[in-house]
């Protein structure tokens, strides 16, 4: 069998939605892009939806919009993608690493509590792998030290915490739309927020800085051409009609997964429940026994490759990367080292059945027995 890591579930109404586009004259800032962004922030429960080119520059619209940069903080967690950190560096302010909880892999409230100073203006809250941070406290602290929040969402729409969908939590929050993730627009994001003034200062800036009164080559503010076309709109809004069926296929093929990898020894799979939260499944990464290291990942890893399964490191710290070399690390990061040397991403999508499920561990386990470590 070749097994990718990921694949996007595209379907004849995805299809369908998309030609008309294409047979209409309007492929920018169109009504297909209204429709989507009302779909997602009120399936969200919020407002104010802004759809953008991506999360990540979704992501620097937030930081940008709320005022940060030379010389401010921004407390964010290292497990996580690459563009959290970057967007924060965009505007010249400076990231700073937290370590993570060990169960949950998101931001552990009492080390941002230790990481904060007169400097911090804000803390970016990731949902790493779908799961929901712990916003309750993390609100505590936002709240007593007077620091704004983000919610990166990318990988996480439809999760909840508590009562509520994430991305109600923050001032803003952002949901990304790559192929891999949940839904897909093939490249896109959406920021949503309850206020308005942020809601209209966003969608300026992701039009060139030119807000909706103003001319055509009139602009108010300093903007990028972030927008989101109407082909990738609509596509997003044929994929959002399907949301909860999506999701529920990728739950089942979670607990397949679990069922599977029940009597494989050396391996930790990514819980299926945390009280107060309900997961949105992202990817499904597995754990690897203390005893295993990065060299015993990675050679999994290459062997898992060579017999056609697709996998991968999830995550890279970001404070080990080439690109971070020169920022300092303020903070010691245990659980976020000793994590990310173990953890292995299988391959993971709405279509992957239990045959296939069942090859995977199959192959992984006859691997994992072959190193007698």
């Amino acid at each position: 069998m070749n097994i990718p890591l990921s694949e996007p579930d595209i379907t004849e109404p995805e299809i369908e939605e998309v030609v008309s586009v294409l047979r209409s004259s309007r492929l920018s800032l169109g009504p297909k892009m209204e429709e989507f962004e009302a779909s997602v922030s009120g399936y969200v429960g919020i407002p104010f939806g802004i759809a953008v080119s991506s999360g990540t520059a979704g992501l620097h619209l937030c930081i940008r919009a709320l005022g940060i940069g030379l010389g401010d903080e921004v407390i964010v967690p290292s497990f996580t993608f690459i563009a959290a950190a970057n967007a924060i560096r965009y505007e010249g302010a400076t990231p700073v690493f937290v370590d993570i909880d060990p169960q949950s892999l998101n931001l552990d409230p009492a080390r941002v509590e230790e990481a904060i100073t007169a400097r911090t203006r804000a803390i970016i809250v990731v949902h790493t792998f779908g799961v929901p941070a712990e916003m309750d406290a993390l609100l505590d602290i936002a709240e007593r030290h007077h620091l704004r929040v983000i919610e990166d969402a990318c990988e996480a729409i439809g999760a909840e915490y508590g009562k509520h969908r994430v991305g109600t939590f923050g001032d803003a929050a952002v949901f990304a739309f790559y192929p891999n993730k949940q839904i897909t627009t093939g490249e896109g994001g959406m920021i949503v927020t309850r206020d308005h003034h942020l809601a209209t200062e966003i969608r300026a800036m992701r039009n060139q800085g030119r807000h909706h009164s103003d001319a055509w080559h009139q602009h108010s503010i300093l903007g990028w051409n972030y927008r989101m076309s109407e082909i990738n709109c609509a596509l997003g809004c044929a994929q959002m009609r399907r949301i909860d069926h999506i999701l529920s296929s990728r739950e089942n093929v979670a607990r397949t997964y679990a069922d599977a990898l029940n009597d494989v020894e050396g391996v930790e799979p990514p819980p299926l429940h945390l009280s107060g939260r309900h997961i949105s499944w992202f990817v499904y990464v597995i754990r690897l026994a203390p005893h295993f290291g990065r060299e015993e990942r990675d050679t999994i890893a290459r062997k898992l490759i060579d017999q056609g399964i697709g996998c991968g490191r999830y995550f890279a710290p970001i404070h080990m990367q080439p690109a971070y070399d020169n920022l300092p690390v303020a903070h010691s990061l245990p659980v976020t080292e000793a994590v990310s040397s173990r953890t292995l991403a299988l391959p993971f999508f709405n279509r992957l059945d239990k045959e296939r499920i069942l090859h995977i561990v199959k192959t992984f386990k006859e691997i994992i027995n072959s190193l007698k470590i």
